[in-house]
C-alpha cells in the first residue's frame, strides 16, 4: 500500500549546501570522463598486455623444458623399457602407479590395487594412498582412461606434458606475484626471464619429472600470489572471499602432492606468526591462513587415510598453540617499547612450549614413528651431537642435504639476479625494522581488526610477508642444498619487485637525498629494462646452443638387466637390493620388492638397513637370513655401490653400515676407538669368489659390467 507523507521543511542553508554540492559535483563529473576514462582504458591495455605476456612467456618455459628433455634423452626415439629406466630412483616408483592405474583391467579393480598394496614391499600389504603421495597419478590415469586421446598420445607423454604445463602455471605464477607487490607487468617478465636463465638453480623438472616437488611448487607459487593478493588492504568483500577460496585450493593440492608439505607450510605460518607478533599484518588475516593451512592438511589427512605423519605434524601443534597463546594473552600489543618487547618473548615462549607440549602428547597417543629419521638428521646436521644412526647419515652424507655449495652465488650473479636480489634485500629489512621499531614503541598501535597503522607507509603487509618468507627459505635453502629450488624462484620474484617497486626507489633516493616522483619513475623502468637486453644479450645464443645440443640416454647395463628380469624371473619373483634400483625393477618388470625409496616409514627403514647388510661385513649365512625373512628370491648387487668412489671415507654406504654395526671401515683413516674389527669380509666383494660357503646359499644366475644378480636357496 502507498502512502504520502508531508515533506519535510528544509533549511535554506541546507538547500544552498546542497545545491552547492551538487552543483560541484555536476562540474566535476563533467570533468571526470575524459582523464577517468583514458586511466581505466590505460589500465586495462596494461592488464591485457601483460596478461597476455605471462601466458606466453608461462608456455614457452614449458616448451623450452619439454625440448631441453627430449634433446637430452631423445625420448620420441628410445625404447619403453629406456623410457621408463631414464625415471631415476624414487621417480620411477611414483611412475609405477601411473602405469599399474592404466593396466588395471577397470578403474575399482585398480584403486583395490593401491589401497590393498602386496608388490611394493614383500610379505606385507599396505595401504599405497595413505602412505604416498600419489593421487596425482591416480587422477592421471583417470583422466588418460576417460579422454578420447589413446590412439594419438602414448600414456607417458600424457604424463610427462602434464608435468611440463605445470611448469607453465608456475613461471605465470611467479610472474603474477612479481606483478602484485611492483604495480607492473615488466616486473613479471624479469622474474620470469631469471627463472630461466637461473633454470640449473631454480628448477630440476626436466631431469626429474615424477619427483613430489615439481607436482607441488607450482601450487605453491599459486597459494603465494593468491596471499599476496589477500593481504592487500582494503579488499572487496567478494576479492576477499575468491581469494581465500583460491588459497584453501592451491594449499591443499600442495599438501596432497608432496610428503614434505607440512615443513615448508611450518615456515609459512612461522613467517605470519612473526609478521602478526610484530603488528605488520592484521591479526585476522593471518588466523584465516592459519585455519586454512590446518583445514588443508586435515583435509589431505582424510583423503590418505588418516595419515599419522600428517596428524602428528609440528605445522598442526605450532597453529593451534599460536591460536591458544592469542587467547591466554589478550593485551599482548599494549604497552611501551620494554613492555611489549617483555609481552611479545613470553609469548614466544609460551608458543613454543605449548608447540612441542601437543606435538609430543599427539605422537605418543599416534605411537608415531615416522618422522623421527628427519629429526636426527637436523639434531646431527646442526651440531646438537654426532650421531652413529644409518638414516640420518645416509641423509647426512648426500650431497644434496648438505649446505648450499658457494658456486651456486657466483652463478646467480652472472645473471646479475644474486646482485639485485641484496640490493632490494637490504633496502626493504631495513624498512622492516624500522617498522617493527616504530610498532613496538607505539604505546597506542592496537588497531581496529583488519586495519593496519603507519607501518604500512613504509612496508605493505603483503611486502613484509614476502621479505619474511625470502628470508627464512634462504636460511633454509643455505642449510640444506635440495631445497634451494624454494628460495631461488622467489628469489627471481622478490628481485624483480623491488627493481620495479616505487616505494623501494623512493626509500633508496629519500635516504640519499635525491627524491624526485620522475627520479622514480625513471629508475623503476629503466633498470629492469636495462637488466632484461643483458640478459638477452648475454644467454640467448647459449639457450639457442643448448636446444641444438642432440644427445641420447645410454644405460644398456640397467636395460639388459631390465630385460632380463622380464624373460627368466617368475612374475611373482621378489627381488632385494638398493631402494634407487629396486623402484625401476617394480616400473619396468612388475616383479615384488623387498624395500624401496619412500623413506617415510620406520618400519620400511629398518627393513632397508636389513637388506643393505649384502654391502657389510656379514657372513652369508646371516645375510641369507635376513634377506630370506622378507621373502627375497633373488638379490642384486651394485659394483657401484660395493666399490663406490663417489663419496668420501665415512660417507660411502659400505662405511655407513659399519659404523652402524660397530665394525671398523676400510682403507686409510682413523676409526673410533670402540669399532672393532668385523669376524666376517665384505659380503658383496666375498661372494664373487664362489666359495663353497656361499654358493650353498646363493646361486649367481646373471652379471654384466655393473650388476650381479644371485638367486637365493630356499631349503636353507
Amino acid at each position: 500500500m502507498i502512502s504520502i507523507r508531508q515533506r519535510k521543511g528544509v533549511k535554506t542553508t541546507e538547500v544552498s549546501e546542497d545545491y552547492a554540492a551538487q552543483e560541484a559535483n555536476v562540474k566535476l563529473g563533467n570533468k571526470l570522463p575524459s582523464g577517468y576514462t583514458i586511466r581505466r582504458l590505460w589500465k586495462l591495455l596494461s592488464f591485457t598486455v601483460g596478461g597476455t605476456i605471462a601466458l606466453c612467456i608461462g608456455l614457452l618455459t614449458s616448451v623450452y623444458l619439454a625440448t631441453l628433455h627430449e634433446n637430452d634423452l631423445w625420448f620420441s626415439n628410445i625404447k619403453e623399457v629406456e623410457r621408463e629406466i631414464s625415471f631415476r630412483t624414487e621417480c620411477g616408483l611414483y611412475y609405477s602407479y601411473y602405469k599399474q592405474m592404466l593396466q588395471a583391467p577397470t578403474l575399482m579393480q585398480g584403486f583395490h590395487g593401491l589401497i590393498y598394496d602386496n608388490k611394493t614391499e614383500s610379505m606385507r600389504t599396505i595401504n599405497l594412498l595413505q602412505r604416498m603421495n600419489i593421487y596425482q597419478e591416480v587422477f592421471l590415469s583417470i583422466l588418460y582412461r576417460v579422454l578420447p586421446i589413446q590412439k594419438y598420445l602414448e600414456p607417458v607423454y600424457f604424463y610427462i606434458y602434464t608435468l611440463f604445463g605445470l611448469q607453465a602455471i608456475y613461471v605465470t605464477a611467479l610472474y603474477t606475484t612479481s606483478w602484485l607487490l611492483s604495480g607492473t607487468w615488466l616486473s613479471g617478465l624479469l622474474a620470469a626471464f631469471w627463472y630461466v636463465t637461473n633454470r640449473i638453480d631454480t628448477t630440476r623438472v626436466e631431469f626429474t619429472i615424477p619427483l613430489r616437488e615439481n607436482w607441488a611448487l607450482p601450487f605453491f607459487a599459486i597459494q603465494i600470489a593468491a596471499i599476496t593478493y589477500f593481504l592487500r588492504p582494503n579488499l572487496q568483500p567478494l576479492s576477499e572471499r575468491l581469494t581465500l577460496l583460491a588459497i584453501f585450493i592451491s594449499t591443499f593440492l600442495f599438501s596432497l602432492t608432496w610428503q614434505f608439505n607440512q615443513f615448508m607450510m611450518l615456515m609459512q605460518a612461522l613467517v605470519l606468526f612473526t609478521l602478526d607478533s610484530l603488528d605488520m599484518l592484521p591479526a585476522v588475516k593471518a588466523t584465516w591462513l592459519y585455519g586454512i593451512q590446518v583445514t588443508g592438511l586435515l583435509l589431505v589427512c582424510i583423503l590418505q587415510f588418516f595419515n599419522s605423519m600428517i596428524l602428528g605434524s609440528l605445522l598442526i601443534s605450532f597453529n593451534l598453540s599460536v591460536l591458544i597463546a592469542r587467547k591466554l594473552q589478550k593485551n599482548l600489543k599494549t604497552g611501551n617499547f620494554l613492555n611489549r618487547l617483555g609481552k611479545l618473548l613470553l609469548h614466544l615462549f609460551a608458543v613454543l612450549c605449548l608447540t612441542l607440549f601437543l606435538n609430543n602428547i599427539i605422537k605418543k597417543i599416534l605411537d608415531l614413528k615416522s618422522d623421527e629419521h628427519i629429526f636426527k638428521f637436523l639434531k646431527a646436521k646442526f651440531g646438537f651431537g654426532a650421531t652413529r644412526d644409518f638414516d640420518a647419515n645416509l641423509y647426512l652424507c648426500e650431497e644434496a642435504f648438505g649446505l648450499l655449495p658457494f658456486n651456486t652465488f657466483g652463478r646467480l650473479s652472472d645473471t646479475l639476479l644474486f646482485y639485485a636480489y641484496i640490493f632490494v634485500l637490504s633496502i626493504t629489512v631495513m624498512a622492516a625494522l624500522a617498522v617493527a621499531f616504530h610498532n613496538l614503541s607505539d604505546s597506542t598501535s592496537q588497531q581496529p581488526p583488519g586495519q593496519m597503522g603507519k607501518c604500512t607507509i613504509l612496508l605493505k603487509p603483503e611486502t613484509a610477508y614476502n621479505l619474511i618468507h625470502t628470508i627464512l627459505f634462504g636460511f633454509l635453502a643455505l642449510s640444506t642444498m635440495r631445497m634451494k629450488y624454494l628460495w631461488t624462484s622467489h628469489m627471481c620474484v622478490f628481485a624483480s619487485f623491488g627493481l620495479c617497486s616505487p616505494e623501494i626507489w623512493e626509500l633508496l633516493l629519500r635516504s640519499i637525498r635525491l627524491y624526485n616522483p620522475k627520479r622514480i619513475c625513471i629508475m623503476r623502468y629503466s633498470v629492469p629494462i636495462l637488466i632484461l637486453l643483458y640478459l638477452c644479450y648475454k644467454f640467448w645464443p647459449g639457450m639457442m646452443d643448448e636446444l641444438s645440443e642432440l644427445r641420447e640416454f645410454y644405460d644398456p647395463d640397467t636395460v639388459e638387466l631390465m630385460n632380463w628380469i622380464n624373460s627368466n624371473t617368475p612374475r611373482k619373483a621378489v627381488f632385494a637390493g638398493s631402494m634407487q634400483l629396486l623402484a625401476g625393477v617394480k616400473l619396468c618388470t612388475g616383479r615384488t620388492l623387498t624395500n624401496h625409496p619412500h623413506y617415510e616409514d620406520n618400519s620400511l627403514r629398518e627393513r632397508t638397513k636389513a637388506v643393505y647388510q649384502i654391502y657389510a661385513k656379514r657372513s652369508p649365512e646371516d645375510v641369507h637370513a635376513l634377506l630370506r625373512s622378507f621373502g627375497a628370491d633373488y638379490v642384486i648387487l651394485e659394483d657401484s655401490i660395493c666399490y663406490e668412489r663417489r663419496h668420501q671415507r665415512g660417507c660411502r654406504l659400505r662405511d655407513l653400515l659399519d659404523i652402524a654395526n660397530g665394525h671398523m671401515m676400510d682403507g686409510p683413516g682413523e676409526n673410533d676407538p670402540d669399532l672393532k674389527l668385523a669376524g666376517h669380509p665384505r659380503f658383496c666383494e666375498e661372494i664373487k669368489r664362489n666359495l663353497p660357503s656361499y654358493t650353498a646359499y646363493f646361486t649367481r644366475v646373471f652379471q654384466n659390467k655393473t650388476f650381479h644378480v644371485y638367486k637365493l636357496s630356499r631349503n636353507k
